[in-house]
């Protein structure tokens, strides 16, 4: 066996895990894992737009709006979201997202995308789509003003919409908020 080169270059194909290359958010590679994920082979995703993958086009910009805020400068950035497979099927992910030019953070990046087990049944919960958004961030263990920053709220919007929540879904805290939403 040869010894390990730190140097040496692996192509996207030979990562085990989901991974994503793109430019302005359009696919430019990735690998078969991340295919399968999705249900497309490599070749069909090649060249189009991360939109394809979204529950909604509003899903699509609500997220490119969160990562341009907080990707930039060359920074990693990770969320959790709901994404939809070619069959239609929606499910969370967790996804892990790097820049490679800092002044421009869509430019060049590489993403991670690992399937979560949290069902994703839209109509289930009858969450909004902020809703989603803030629960999912709640959930993250971010306070009303870090949230309010990400999401360009004022943190007394946010602390409306978790004390909503909380009623809305029957609990008496966040704590059993962010136990509910992790476990369903």
């Amino acid at each position: 066996m040869e010894p390990h080169d730190p140097a040496r270059h692996f192509p996207l194909e030979a990562l085990p895990v989901p991974l994503v290359f793109a430019t302005y958010r359009i696919i430019r590679d990735a690998n078969t894992a991340f295919g399968a994920l999705f249900g497309y082979e490599v070749e069909e995703l090649r060249g189009q737009s991360f939109s394809m993958l979204y529950p909604s086009v509003d899903d699509f910009v609500m997220v490119g709006d969160l990562w341009q805020a907080n990707f930039s400068g060359g920074r990693s950035y990770t969320d959790e979201r709901i994404m939809r497979r070619r069959d239609g099927t929606r499910f969370w992910c967790h996804v892990r997202g790097r820049s490679m030019v800092g002044a421009d953070p869509f430019s060049e990046a590489i993403y991670c995308f690992d399937a979560m087990a949290r069902p994703a049944h839209h109509g289930r919960s009858g969450l909004t789509d902020r809703q989603r958004q803030i629960v999912t961030l709640v959930a993250q263990g971010k306070t009303n003003a870090a949230i309010a920053a990400e999401l360009s709220l004022s943190p007394r919007t946010v602390e409306t919409h978790r004390y909503r929540l909380i009623r809305q879904l029957g609990f008496r805290n966040t704590a059993e908020l962010v136990t509910w939403f992790t476990s369903t």
